[in-house]
């Protein structure tokens, strides 16, 4: 399928959640007894001046045009949050190429049975860059030959009802994602790096549990899981499931030791790729191994036995919430766990340690489940990219760090923090976070040269927004990627900032003024770059 059909499909998906919206939700602002509604479509045009600081010092001049809509309803049963954004950068000068973007984030829900069954799906779209080593970016330097689109999409129904004293709690999602990227991708040495292409994911779980004195002095339940992604790469498929049994035992009003004891069966298996006449694989156009769909199923990691966790529960208000555990999984030990923490409706911080079994996909299908149906998100105000960071009334939400983009399945373990606060009419937000990979591939295909491999990722992304006056607003970003690369010259460090300043001419025309500047510097390249950025333009809303 052609990259602009792609484009297409993920925008009309995003556009399904937006038909979420009742009728009545037409008017751009709307507040009634059943909830709120903000709906607000806008096109922009603008100026665009950017110069290379180093190596050299090219001077980049060209158009933007843009449309979008960002919307938020907020119902008794359903609720939906979008930031969608279609753009067009026509280049002055006869040997440049125009471009076009669309970049995105939706998470919404509908209830289906009210507080028992509902609908949720969530989106995204977003402009990257890849680089040597396979590291990939949210918040681009974007060059026309690093230049990349990543697509994520997912849809399912949740159960939150009770029997009796037993509650019962599940979810059933499937998903789809896809990378795509114009030039193959090698390391330092010239060797390909076979790129993930696209894959489907199915989670789903269910758990029956009780709570800490009713009808029990402990609170227990029984869980059972199953997740699965099939990547499209050597046809890899990733499958872990599990049934487990937990119980709680209070120590104090607000203290508990929890622990669990459970099975599980853990499997990650390829094909191999098809061979030419001397042996070698065969490489697609796109630079990814092709797939020879005659071999048999090869296995490259295989564990199934006894899990077990054990740890504390922490609730002294319903304002903070700690869980933390230690125990077995994956045939080796496992750290997981979250902090929240809101002590009122104009902050929140929320922590979470992470370790599980997928593909790349599986990383985005998890992060955007775990999104707010309520948000605010943070765009560039040069590039108009969606860096990955939100804000709602639930606390901040991150997509984390896109990471390795290899195409081969890991182990991913990390942790990821957000922290936002709003002081009068200055909103601030900041994600940091730390991303682990560890790859898995069959011996005997071209993939094994990736088993064991640990790639790193550390990132920081921050926004600030001040009201001036009725009329005006200033905001600020910034972020920073360092990727570590298990291959030798694929490190990246990439950083910038930028401001912008948004004026009201009339009730739904606006002028804006922004500036950027950003760096990068790989291993891959013996020189660094940096470029600053200008802007001029208007904006109207409709």
């Amino acid at each position: 399928m052609p990259r602009t059909a792609h484009r297409l499909s993920a925008l009309a998906a995003v556009a399904a959640l937006i038909s979420a919206l009742p009728a009545n939700a037409q008017d751009s602002r709307q507040n009634s007894g059943d909830g709120r509604t903000v709906l607000q479509p806008y096109i922009e045009v603008s100026q665009v001046l950017s110069a290379e600081l180093t190596p050299g010092d090219d001077v980049l001049t060209f158009t933007q045009v843009a449309a979008g809509v960002d919307a938020n309803r907020q119902g008794r049963n359903s609720g939906v949050s979008v930031s969608l954004r279609y753009e067009r950068n026509i280049v002055w000068g006869d040997d440049q190429v125009d471009s076009d973007t669309l970049s995105g984030v939706a998470r919404g829900y509908l209830g289906i049975i009210p507080r028992a069954l509902t609908l949720e799906a969530g989106g995204l779209a977003s402009r990257t860059r890849v680089d040597g080593g396979g590291g990939v970016s949210s918040n681009p330097l974007v060059r026309e030959d690093a230049e990349s689109q990543t697509y994520s999409i997912y849809a399912g129904p949740t159960l939150a009802t009770n029997v009796g004293a037993v509650a019962i709690n599940g979810f059933a999602r499937v998903g789809y994602n896809r990378f795509e990227i114009s030039d193959a991708v090698s390391d330092s040495a010239g060797n390909p790096i076979d790129v993930f292409d696209d894959s489907v994911t199915y989670n789903g779980r269910i758990t029956a549990s009780t709570r800490s004195g009713d009808p029990l002095p402990v609170g227990l339940a029984v869980t059972g899981g199953i997740f699965q992604e099939d990547i499209s790469n050597l046809d890899q498929r990733v499958r872990d499931a599990f049934v487990r049994a937990d119980i709680t035992v209070p120590v104090t009003p607000s203290l508990a030791i929890v622990g669990g004891v459970g099975y599980e069966d853990v499997e990650v298996s390829s094909r191999d790729a098809l061979r030419d006449a001397n042996g070698d694989p065969v490489l697609g156009a796109d630079g990814r191994l092709v797939t020879d769909s005659a071999s048999p199923r090869l296995i490259a990691f295989d564990v199934d036995g006894l899990l077990w966790d054990v740890g504390v529960l922490w609730r002294p208000s319903s304002r903070t919430s700690l869980e933390a555990r230690v125990g077995e999984r994956y045939d080796s030990t496992t750290y997981y766990g979250n902090f929240t923490y809101q002590p009122d409706s104009r902050s929140a911080l929320a922590i979470t340690a992470y370790d599980g079994v997928s593909g790349f996909g599986g990383v985005l299908n998890n992060a955007l489940a775990g999104l707010s149906s309520d948000f605010t998100a943070f765009r560039n105000p040069v590039t108009g990219d969606f860096g990955g960071l939100v804000s709602g009334s639930e606390g901040p939400g991150t997509l984390g760090a896109l990471g390795s983009v290899r195409s081969a399945a890991f182990r991913g373990r990390g942790v990821r923090a957000s922290y936002q606060r709003t002081i009068g009419r200055l909103d601030a937000a900041i994600a940091a976070g730390y991303d682990r990979r560890t790859f898995i591939a069959a011996a005997g295909t071209p993939l094994a040269a990736a088993d064991g491999l640990t790639d790193e990722s550390y990132y920081v992304t921050g926004a600030l927004s001040r009201q001036l006056g009725r009329r005006a607003v200033l905001s600020l970003n910034a972020y920073g990627n360092w990727f570590e690369s298990a291959t030798d010259g694929g490190d990246v460090t990439a950083f910038g900032a930028s401001a912008s300043y948004n004026r009201s001419l009339t009730q739904r025309l606006s002028a804006r003024a922004a500036v950027a500047v950003d760096y990068f510097d790989s291993q891959f390249s013996a020189e660094d770059f940096a470029f600053a950025t200008a802007l001029l333009g208007l904006r109207y809303d409709f």
